[in-house]
C-alpha cells in the first residue's frame, strides 16, 4: 500500500503495548516498509495530547511519551492542510450526518477526498466511514 490514512486511535496503538494489537501491530509493519501517511493538520496535535494525557493518568512515563513522539516523527507523514478551509462546510456537514466529531470526521473527509484506506481502532469512526463506502483496516 502506497498511502494510508491513520486516526489517533491506531497511532496510540503502535507506541502503547497496552492498545497494540496483532492487526494494529502488522499494520505499523507494513507502514514501516515504504507506506505514506497522509495526515488531516489535527493528526501531530491530536497524538500529541493523547500521549500527554496518557502520560498524566500514569500509563506512559515521560521517557515513554518522549520515545513514542521520535517514533512517530520518524514516519513518512504527509499533512493535508485542506480541513481548515473545509471545518465550517463540509466537515461540519458530514459530522453531523455521520454523527462524528468534526475532529473524526476530518479523517473520513480526507479518506473520501484522497480515495486512500483509513486504519482506526474506533468502532464508531470505523462504522461511519463505512457507510461512505471508506476502505477501513484493519478489515473485521
Amino acid at each position: 500500500m502506497d498511502r494510508l490514512i491513520v486516526d489517533a486511535s491506531m497511532a496510540v496503538a503502535w507506541i502503547h503495548p497496552g492498545q497494540a494489537t496483532p492487526q494494529s501491530n502488522a499494520l505499523l509493519a507494513e507502514v514501516g516498509s515504504g507506506t505514506t501517511l497522509v495526515q488531516p493538520a489535527l493528526w501531530p496535535i491530536e497524538v500529541a495530547n493523547v500521549l500527554l494525557v496518557l502520560e498524566r493518568r500514569g500509563k506512559l512515563t515521560r521517557s515513554e511519551r518522549t520515545e513514542a513522539l521520535e517514533t512517530l516523527s520518524l514516519l513518512d507523514i504527509q499533512i493535508d492542510h485542506e480541513m481548515s478551509a473545509l471545518a465550517f462546510t463540509r466537515l461540519s456537514q458530514l459530522a453531523l450526518d455521520l454523527g462524528l466529531s468534526v475532529y473524526d470526521a476530518a479523517y473520513v473527509e480526507l479518506a473520501l477526498r484522497l480515495k486512500l484506506p483509513l486504519a482506526s481502532k474506533d468502532v464508531p469512526l470505523r462504522e461511519a466511514a463505512r457507510k461512505r463506502r471508506v476502505t477501513v483496516l484493519p478489515r473485521g
